[in-house]
C-alpha cells in the first residue's frame, strides 16, 4: 500500500483521550500515518489534555472536535475506539467497505480502553497526575501497536 495509512481515534466526546492519541500518533509516526480523531458528540478539547501534551512538546490546542459524519466518505485503514462507550455506541465500527454509509468505515477496528482522565476528581495536581498517566499509557500503546 502506497502513502500513509489513515488512523481514526474514536471517543464519545472527543475531548481528551482521542485527541491525545491523534497528537501522539502524528508526532511519533507522522511519516507513516495520518491521524484523525472524532467523537460521537462534538465538544471542546479538555484544557488538561492540552497542558499535559504541551509538557512533552505536542500542541493539540488547535484540534477541533469532529463528528463521525464529517468522515462519511472516508475509509480508514484502522479505527481505534479508546473507551468502552465508543465501542458500544459508535457507528464507525463497521468493516463492511462495500456498502455506502453516512459514517466512516475502516478496514480494521481495534478497541483499547483507557481510563477517562476527565472523570478525575480532586485538586488540579491530582487531575494533572491522572492526565499524565493516561497520556503516557496511550503513548506506550501507540508505540507498541504502530511501530510495525
Amino acid at each position: 500500500m502506497k502513502g500513509k495509512k489513515k488512523v481514526l481515534f474514536l471517543r464519545a466526546h472527543n475531548s481528551a483521550r482521542s485527541r491525545m492519541a491523534e497528537g501522539l500518533l502524528r508526532a511519533i509516526y507522522g511519516d507513516r500515518y495520518e491521524a484523525y480523531s472524532t467523537g460521537i458528540i462534538a465538544t471542546t478539547v479538555n484544557p488538561y489534555a492540552v497542558r499535559v501534551m504541551k509538557e512533552i512538546g505536542i500542541d493539540i490546542s488547535s484540534q477541533y472536535s469532529k463528528t463521525p459524519k464529517e468522515f462519511q466518505d472516508t475509509i480508514f485503514d484502522v479505527a481505534v475506539t479508546v473507551c468502552d462507550q465508543a465501542k458500544v455506541s459508535c457507528p464507525i465500527c463497521s468493516t463492511n467497505l462495500e456498502v455506502p454509509a453516512e459514517y466512516p468505515r475502516a478496514r480494521e477496528v481495534i478497541q483499547k480502553s483507557f481510563e477517562d482522565p476527565a472523570a478525575t476528581l480532586g485538586s488540579e495536581e491530582e487531575k494533572l497526575k491522572i492526565f499524565r498517566q493516561i497520556r503516557d499509557e496511550i503513548k506506550d500503546w501507540i508505540i507498541r501497536i504502530f511501530e510495525k
